[in-house]
């Protein structure tokens, strides 16, 4: 399979010299950077879902028409869709619609969330976290197989014998996103999902078992293989030096942040270093950043690889130029190496 390369971003609340940006300016900022992806050649751009004060992106789907409609060739899609507390019903409708504003250029990615704050905003009780997952996705999976569905769970009225519309010209493209479990992997390989898996911590390579069983479940199913993709935080700079200097201080902030709900120690320089060195952020020139996405590619067989371009505080100056090193230089390398 040809290696696509993409990026993606959950809007995180940028500054410059004059403060922190709005929401609305941060929207606005990111459909200049996808539109500047599509011109720099990169094959895919990702919008992730969030409901919280740092983050300007929790409706996905109007922005991906806008993106789509202003671009010529790039796909874009979610990164990813909570399923858990959306309506599979809705989330068929919403990406059938945006697949005829561009036709066969629009995604879904489906997964659990890193975060819960949707839960209580829709009203859904965390105590049926995994239920809700497990219930939403055998419906979308029905939506996608079958014009005619019928189908009975916990958490809403029977369906009977019901046609979903805009029907779709081709079939819509859905991908599974996983973290580190193993029964996720299997669930997507028996789903018909491609897989992608978001490495944000440790070594990409120590993912590899995964992959491979994602591929080794696909083929007892005598089923077809499909693609494997990998998400990773990361920045590219003119250098490693002025590339770790833009990044680190936004990066631990959006760390801290995170971590104080969660008992994450309090972020050092010294664990920055050692994640770009030996872990999972991509950050430094173009050649040091293509070379550590041609080991992950070649570790763990992969047809796309996206990187996640922003995070904390940023100054979206330096999130433009990110976007613009990664097509025109960082992709084109990273082919080289692996030829």
């Amino acid at each position: 399979m040809t290696l696509e390369f993409g990026l993606d971003t959950f809007g995180d609340i940028t500054a410059d010299a004059n403060g922190p940006r709005s929401a609305a300016q941060v929207i606005r900022d990111t459909l200049a950077d996808a539109i500047l992806a599509d011109q720099v050649g990169l094959d895919y751009f990702g919008l992730g879902e969030h409901h919280r004060p740092d983050y300007a992106i929790s409706s996905m789907e109007p922005l991906l028409g806008a993106i789509l409609a202003k671009t010529e060739r790039i796909h874009a899609g979610t990164s990813v869709s909570v399923l858990s507390s959306d309506d599979p019903i809705r989330l068929f409708q919403r990406l059938s619609t945006l697949d005829a504003v561009a036709p066969g250029r629009a995604e879904v990615t489906i997964g659990r969330g890193s975060f819960t704050e949707s839960f209580p905003l829709f009203g859904f009780d965390l105590h049926d976290y995994e239920m809700l997952f497990s219930e939403k996705a055998q419906l979308l999976q029905a939506l996608l197989s079958r014009e005619k569905v019928s189908f009975q769970g916990r958490h809403r009225k029977p369906l009977h014998n019901v046609t979903v519309y805009p029907r779709p010209e081709r079939p819509l493209q859905v991908w599974r996103g996983v973290g580190g479990s193993p029964d996720s992997v299997l669930e997507a390989a028996a789903m018909d999902m491609p897989l992608v898996i978001a490495i944000i911590g440790g070594n990409a390579a120590r993912f590899a078992p995964f992959a491979d069983l994602y591929r080794k479940a696909r083929a007892e199913m005598g089923a077809a293989e499909l693609p494997i993709a990998v998400h990773s935080p990361g920045h590219v700079g003119p250098t490693d030096a002025e590339a770790k200097e833009r990044y680190f201080p936004a990066y631990a902030k959006m760390h801290d942040l995170i971590g104080a709900s969660r008992g994450w120690p309090k972020f050092t320089r010294a664990a920055f270093e050692h994640e770009i060195a030996h872990g999972s952020l991509y950050v430094g020139s173009p050649e040091t950043v293509a070379q550590k996405i041609a080991t992950t590619v070649k570790a763990l067989g992969l047809s796309r690889f996206t990187l996640k371009y922003s995070a904390g505080p940023q100054d979206p100056a330096h999130l433009h130029e990110t976007v613009a090193l990664y097509g025109r230089e960082v992709a084109p390398r990273v082919r080289e190496l692996l030829a």
